[in-house]
């Protein structure tokens, strides 16, 4: 069952916990959440207010971002505009290595987590695209790995391109694994089901298939695939042959962000799935965006797979922003 699977999570996340920081100390969801996270060992919980900024490490963190994207504009002056947002410091804090994850959104909407995120965290060469998505576990469930199943894109790209659609199948075949231990199958979505219909929305599916296959091959992929034919065997056997995905699928890619949307929210609602996420792709550093309809075991689940990404970093990505030689250089010190 699911449950047991979002308990192996927890257990696995007790074996290594991790420094988690939560900038949202407003929140009494957030508070009680980290009183469980604290009390089961499931990670270091660090609890973040405005108020715990300090003024030398907002310069260094604000020159330490202007030193990054200065090349796209950013000038020193609004790199500390941004450090008085505690979602930008704490996030610089995750990127300079302070901590090994962050857990907020809670009481924030995802675009503010968002702009923190874009602008601080480090992007994944591989990938080269920030996204999302949710881990469900969906009660009484045979479908996906004991009724849990990955959904993407769930919250960030509105209408993804082919090579969007082809990273975001490669980050969540990647987050799958990574907290599953077990190989992807992954299913990218469509109104049709090789060649049933046709057009550019189905065209872009298709190609995105390909390109995903070039990108990675440590996973099973297929499409376009109507959500029956990727999820129930008896379906798929009628529908096509031969595929490793077909009516076994444990990742589902959304075409569109309306689709992913709306297909996560219908799991969790009209399925009474657990939603864990929206957890954030793309970035070296582990990160969730807790949506604002989260319950307290939300953000205690979002904690737990976070402390489990952060146990699968590798250890050279570690304090990889720039070399604090420059600062000193800088200020004098």
């Amino acid at each position: 069952m699911y449950i047991d699977v979002i308990e192996r999570i927890r257990e696995k996340a007790r074996q290594d916990p991790k420094r988690i920081i939560f900038p949202e100390t407003n929140d009494p969801r957030v508070l009680a959440a980290v009183e469980i996270i604290r009390g089961e060992g499931i990670a270091e919980p660090l609890l973040f207010a405005r108020e715990d900024m300090e003024a030398f490490q907002k310069e260094q963190f604000a020159f330490l971002l202007y030193e990054f994207r200065k090349g796209r504009g950013l000038t020193l002056e609004h790199a500390r505009e941004m450090m008085e947002d505690q979602h930008f410091y704490a996030a610089m804090m995750l990127r300079c290595g302070f901590v090994d994850g962050m857990v907020t959104g809670a009481a924030h909407s995802t675009a503010d987590v968002m702009r923190a995120v874009i602008h601080c965290l480090e992007i994944n060469d591989r990938v080269g695209l920030v996204t999302s998505a949710f881990i469900m576990g969906v009660p009484h469930c045979s479908f996906g790995e004991e009724g849990v199943l990955c959904f993407a894109d769930c919250g960030v790209i509105p209408a993804p391109t082919s090579a969007q659609l082809a990273r975001i199948a490669v980050s969540g075949a990647q987050l799958f694994q990574d907290i599953m231990d077990k190989p992807a199958r992954v299913a990218m979505l469509s109104f049709s089901t090789k060649g049933s219909a046709s057009g550019a929305w189905v065209e872009k599916v298709r190609q995105a298939v390909e390109l995903a296959k070039d990108l990675k091959k440590d996973f099973y992929i297929d499409g376009e695939l109507q959500l029956d034919s990727a999820l129930v065997p008896e379906v798929a056997a009628l529908k096509l042959k031969g595929s490793d995905v077909a009516g076994q699928a444990n990742v589902l890619i959304f075409p569109s962000l309306d689709a992913g949307n709306i297909g996560y929210k219908l799991t969790e609602r009209l399925g009474h799935a657990r939603a864990i996420g929206p957890i954030i792709l793309g970035t070296i550093q582990p990160c969730s965006d807790l949506s604002r309809g989260c319950s307290v075991e939300d953000i205690v689940d979002c904690a737990a797979v976070t402390v489990v990404r952060a146990q699968k970093r590798s250890l050279g990505t570690q304090n990889s922003f720039v070399n604090l030689d420059k600062y000193y250089a800088y200020s004098g010190l």
